[in-house]
């Protein structure tokens, strides 16, 4: 006779691998539809009349409202936990979605349909410290560098979006993802499990959020974030635009070349979450910086395309990824469990917000001079301070909570 402990069977418990797949997933949608502004950006200049700085700021607004927002998702996240939160931000991203592909004509409202559209850009800081909590420290990186491949969200959006709003109408891409987003709220809400004996912070939202910023290892995270995250959002926007001018491409060449870079980019994420569990971040992200102040010195001399330009387009896409995926493997390292989320929040913050400097400067030394060799050169040295941080006051910090 086997006797009844009323434990649930352990084949009904969710296992890590299953919640870290839920998770990737509605990262991956709600990134798309946080994106999904960005390629329409020259129809809505001819269709609305917008001027150059119109066009931008159309862009500009979800991308910088969903950098901001991760700071009170992360926190939020933190004390509710995912279960609720993910699903939550899902279905609210629905509305903007559905109100840009229908109603919005106007400037005044697509900024207003963007400003809430990038309440979809908060889901990273939702997603990381849920993954964090299933995965034992040994494991974290790979799991949230296979979490990270979601921002290839924002590639989907750019390689679909144009081309179903001219095969079937203006307004599908948006009916497409807010009926994805919908399955997925509903999904989420059915199966999403926070893991058992997650650490629950306490205390106000603003407190959290005050204390994670009072965090010396915050600022030092968000500085290597910004870096590695940011040059990949900013080179995914804008190297499109340097391939036309300095090497004359055509759109159709330049986008697929940038294609190569955003895959390559976000299929190193977890290859560098996974060095960093058999290795430590540490390492990883010197090495990863060091490459990219190396290919971003050779890009500056604007060698020929092929095979030297392209290789340190491709090497800097490496180095950029696999710096991302390390930066989160270390957070997980060096903040408790119950702060993950609002540190994530603020780190996530940084990465997005650091996508939009690199395109300004381009566009500003491009400008003045006529020549992108100083841009590169500003890469360069950026990349060699954030590696020599990570090898100097960060391999600091990490020994002396005895984790190397």
């Amino acid at each position: 006779m086997v006797r009844n402990t009323g434990s649930p069977p352990v084949a009904d418990a969710p296992r890590p691998w299953q919640m870290l797949l839920l998770a990737t997933i509605g990262f991956t949608l709600c990134f798309w539809a946080w994106a999904l502004l960005a390629p329409l950006g020259p129809r809505l200049r001819d269709d609305l009349g917008l001027s150059s700085f119109e066009q931008s700021l159309v862009v500009a607004v979800p991308v910088v409202v969903g950098a901001l927002g991760r700071i009170p998702a992360g926190a939020l996240t933190d004390r509710l936990g995912a279960r609720r939160v993910f699903p939550f931000v899902a279905a609210l991203t629905i509305l903007p979605v559905l109100y840009l592909g229908h109603l919005a004509d106007s400037l005044a409202e697509v900024l207003a349909g963007g400003f809430l559209l990038g309440l979809g850009g908060t889901a990273f800081a939702v997603g990381v410290p849920f993954v964090n909590a299933w995965y034992p420290p040994a494991r974290r990186g790979v799991a949230l560098g296979i979490f990270g491949i979601g921002t290839g969200g924002t590639a989907l959006s750019a390689f679909t979006t144009v081309q179903l709003a001219d095969a079937v109408g203006r307004a599908f891409p948006f009916d497409l993802v807010a009926g994805f987003l919908a399955v997925y709220a509903v999904v989420s809400w059915f199966l999403l499990r926070d893991r058992p004996g997650r650490a629950t912070a306490a205390g106000s939202m603003r407190t959290r959020t005050a204390l994670a910023m009072r965090t010396p290892a915050t600022w030092q995270l968000a500085f290597l974030y910004a870096v590695a995250f940011g040059g990949f959002v900013a080179f995914s926007v804008y190297l499109p635009t340097y391939l036309t001018r300095a090497y004359e491409l055509g759109r159709s060449d330049a986008a697929l070349r940038t294609a190569g870079f955003v895959v390559l980019a976000v299929a190193m994420r977890p290859v560098g979450g996974w060095l960093s569990d058999r290795i430590h971040p540490v390492p990883v992200l010197a090495v990863s910086y060091g490459l990219v102040s190396a290919c971003a010195l050779v890009a500056a001399f604007e060698a020929e395309l092929v095979p030297v330009g392209t290789a340190a387009f491709l090497g800097m896409a490496a180095g950029l990824g696999a710096g991302s995926g390390a930066v989160f493997a270390l957070v997980a390292r060096l903040v408790p469990a119950k702060r993950v989320g609002s540190v994530t929040g603020v780190v996530g913050a940084a990465g997005g917000l650091g996508g939009f400097f690199p395109p300004l400067v381009m566009g500003a030394v491009d400008s003045i001079a006529h020549d992108y060799t100083w841009g590169f050169v500003l890469l360069a040295v950026t990349a060699t301070a954030a590696g020599t941080l990570a090898a100097t006051a960060v391999r600091r910090r990490a020994r002396a909570t005895a984790d190397v």
